[in-house]
């Protein structure tokens, strides 16, 4: 679009002429074309004719109006909506009350990026290679946190231990503004759940990755775009929320503009008690023997991050953007671990009781610099991008058996990164564009895990060598990308091609251990968009993408919450590639708009994780019970074919819901350590629905169920998992703040049930990471709209919309 949405916002609050000059209204009203629906929040720019400046603006109301007071003069008006083509009116001599009548906006196709636009007004954007979700509708989530947005993003689903998947596959790349951030942490599943969901202002799914992405994530990319306003003066909004199982938070997030510098800032506090539990019942084959495992979690988590930044706009076409993040977190964990030994006729021969109090803290501070620089040609631009970050995790616990102080464990984990990043956009013609760049993360994590054993004899503690180790990780990545698009009539595409030098250093001084790798992949991408009509389009994407191995899968320090059943890393594992297709087809019919893609993928050196009896007992009570390990494993291949669709229905400003829709199948081959073949095929599926209804007196009321279908592979047969959350939200103080109560897991059903075969042994097994709670939030807006404020870009050149 010819004028970008950050100067009609910046414009709404300029001054006008001279207060002496005689001042005139201009009015009018603003559909869109075809349905006539009132388009809420277009701008209105008004102009200068001869010097092209910039004098007033304004925003149309629920039933797209406008009145906007000018002085006397020639101007030119421009009203544009996003993802919607601006009308124009170069020439206008206004000397008395103008109204130009009805005008009605098309949507813009022609924008290389930009295909369509589906579902709820501002709440899903369909682009040639993402889409886009808003989440400032989503009453579900109110004073939640962000896990629990993105267990309610179409494609998406968080299992019950936060684990995010994308189309059933968990190799996601998470990215905050488009780059990878502390936010995030070591941790990403512990740090999602502690991030506040009214920090967020959108999330992006992207399937299919253009050359611009890191190649990292064979299931794609989910990129959290944080709230951030650019308007003049001072705004924000501040939410409070109180929960049981016992939880309280606040968080805020404030913008202040004056002249060229925007100041901004997203702060959050959390305090959450996590019950949960988990039950395993295992049968020895060769003995006939029982086991059973009742653990009860007791976890606390306290966290506070901020993220402060200052905008400068250095002129017109050039910005410097810095910010600082920290984050701080501090938990609890207190497991008691009850054991029991029978023997094949069921009768008690053992027990004890292990209680394992673990205390972690995780601080992260981050340093971020952003330049852009906005050449003369609309979307030729020069960005650069410099990120620091170093992060601490420490966990230390003092377990207890049978009452007794056994032993203590200490994890200290380090890790500092460096980003490096510079990119070119360059117009060529009307509708064509050219890019490049370079992308460098330098990554440096050590991990000292020590387990020290009470010696009886003396009462001292003693370090167990074979268990405690070292592990000092290094991650290079250099990275350089170009890609290429253009549209043709009804045919757009967009080519890519991204070139990636991995170097990893693995070396564990405490066993002498030392290994390096070094890989160098090419990753070519291709998104294709053929428009049908105006109300439908076609879409195909390939992409090549890998899975590196993260720390913790390569580090070989036991799990230490139960002695017979533990988990370990693998150093020997590699990195997995993959290629994948994705058909496309979006139409809108009506109300009602219908987003599906069928895929296929071929994925070599899998990541599988495999359960197998070590050979190796423990004493309990006098009796050796047998270990059993879990570890990842590299499978030969794997292939994936899977269909999704999401179609919503806007009957009303006051009913709309949308059902989303996934089901894939698998084919994987390989064999475990042991030899044992692990070859296995797999179809299952997920659905989700939301639906959200205004009652009388302005009650809004959101319903969201998922179900996850059952799966199974060479080991494992897990059953189905049904969840369902409940909203309601009222809007007070006139439209300037908002409460909402939520009930999440609405019927305590979110448990993980699975059986595990081997060849030794036979397992069943119930997990509940959290049980049903309740959440009461209060939002309070200050000099913010409920409804949409509207900037072009954010900081990352990246489109934004902003809901308070």
């Amino acid at each position: 679009m010819r004028l970008q949405f950050l100067t009609s916002l910046f414009l709404m609050f300029s001054f006008t002429f001279a207060f002496a000059q005689k001042e005139v209204k201009i009015e009018g009203t603003v559909l869109e074309e075809g349905s006539n629906i009132p388009l809420e929040y277009a701008t209105v720019v008004i102009k200068t004719k001869n010097d092209d400046k910039i004098i007033t603006g304004g925003i149309t109301d629920t039933e797209g109006k406008f009145k906007i007071n000018v002085p006397v003069g020639n101007y030119e008006i421009y009203v544009e909506y996003i993802s919607y083509k601006t009308k124009s009116y170069p020439d206008q001599n206004i000397s008395k009350n103008t109204d130009l009548g009805v005008i009605k906006l098309a949507m813009d196709v022609a924008s290389l990026d930009e295909v369509m636009v589906v579902a709820e007004r501002t709440t899903v954007e369909i682009r040639l290679d993402k889409k886009i979700y808003s989440v400032g509708k989503d009453l579900t989530v109110r004073g939640g946190t962000v896990s629990d947005v993105l267990d309610n993003v179409p494609s998406v689903a968080v299992d019950v231990e936060g684990n995010v998947s994308l189309r059933g596959q968990d190799n996601v790349r998470i990215l905050i503004n488009g780059k990878p951030s502390g936010l995030v942490g070591l941790n990403s599943t512990e740090a999602l759940r502690q991030l506040p969901a009214e920090s967020i202002e959108k999330v992006e799914v992207i399937t299919s990755p253009s050359a611009r992405y890191d190649s990292e994530g064979t299931a794609g990319i989910l990129n959290i775009i944080l709230k951030r306003s650019k308007i003049q003066g001072f705004n924000g909004a501040i939410t409070t929320n109180v929960g049981y199982d016992p939880s309280a938070g606040v968080s805020g997030n404030i913008n202040y503009r004056t002249g060229d510098v925007n100041i901004f800032n997203t702060t959050g506090y959390s305090y959450r008690e996590v019950p949960g539990n988990s039950y395993t019942n295992t049968t020895y084959k060769s003995t006939g023997n029982i086991t059973e495992e009742t653990r009860e979690f007791d976890r606390v988590r306290k966290g506070l991050n901020t993220n402060l930044g200052v905008e400068w706009y250095i002129n017109d076409s050039a910005s410097l953007t810095t910010s600082i993040l920290y984050r701080d977190s501090d938990n609890e964990s207190n497991t008691t671990n009850e054991f029991l030994q029978f023997d094949s006729n069921y009768n008690l021969i053992g027990e004890n009781l292990r209680f394992d109090p673990e205390v972690q803290t995780d601080k992260t501070i981050q340093y971020s610099t952003n330049f852009t620089k906005n050449f003369d040609k609309s979307g030729h631009k020069l960005t650069f991008d410099f990120q620091y970050e170093i992060s601490t995790e420490d966990k230390n616990s003092l377990v207890t058996v049978d009452g007794l102080t056994s032993e203590m464990v200490e994890t200290l984990e380090d890790q500092s990164k460096i980003l490096l990043q510079g990119d070119y956009v360059l117009p060529l013609g009307e509708n064509a564009q050219f890019e490049l760049g370079y992308r460098g993360n330098f990554n440096n994590q050590s991990t000292d895990y020590t387990v020290e054993i009470l010696d009886e004899d003396t009462n001292d503690f003693i370090v167990d060598t074979d268990l405690s180790n070292l592990l000092n990780y290094k991650e290079y990545i250099n990275a350089v990308y170009s890609q290429y698009g253009s549209k043709h009539g009804k045919f757009s595409y967009l080519l890519g091609l991204r070139l990636e030098n991995t170097q990893v250093t693995i070396d564990q001084p405490t066993s002498g251990d030392f290994k390096k790798k070094n890989y160098t992949g090419l990753f070519p991408t291709v998104n294709l968009n053929y428009e049908l009509s105006e109300d439908e389009s076609l879409t195909l994407g390939y992409s090549r993408r890998l899975r590196r191995a993260r720390s913790w899968f390569i580090n070989p320090f036991p799990s230490r919450s139960s002695v017979t059943s533990i988990f370990q890393g693998n150093p020997d594992l590699d990195p997995s590639y993959s290629g994948t297709f994705d058909l496309g087809y979006i139409t809108r019919f009506g109300k009602f708009n219908f987003n599906s893609s069928a895929y296929y993928q071929h994925a070599t050196d899998v990541f599988n994780f495999v359960s197998f009896d070590t050979g190796e007992t423990v004493e309990v009570n006098g009796e050796d019970v047998p270990v059993i390990q879990r570890t990842p494993i590299n499978l030969s291949s794997e292939d994936r074919y899977g269909f999704e669709f999401t179609l919503s229905y806007r009957a009303s400003n006051k009913f709309n819901t949308s059902a989303n829709f996934n089901v894939f199948k698998s084919k994987s081959e390989g064999v475990d350590p042991n030899g044992v073949d692990l070859g296995s095929e797999n179809t299952s599926w997920f659905a989700r629905l939301n639906t959200k209804y205004t009652l009388p007196g302005n009650i809004e009321w959101q319903t969201s169920m998922f179900y996850r279908g059952p799966s199974e592979d060479a080991q494992n047969k897990r059953e189905g998992v049904f969840s369902t959350n409940l909203a309601f939200s009222k809007d007070v103080f006139n439209e300037k703040a908002s409460i909402a109560f939520t009930v999440s897991d609405l019927f305590n059903s979110r448990k993980r049930t699975m059986e595990t075969n081997t060849a030794t042994f036979f397992s069943t097994s119930e997990f509940q990471w959290r049980k049903r709670s309740f959440n009461l939030s209060f939002t309070y807006r200050f000099n913010q709209q409920k409804k949409r404020e509207r900037s072009r870009q954010n900081g990352n050149g990246e489109e934004m919309e902003f809901e308070g």
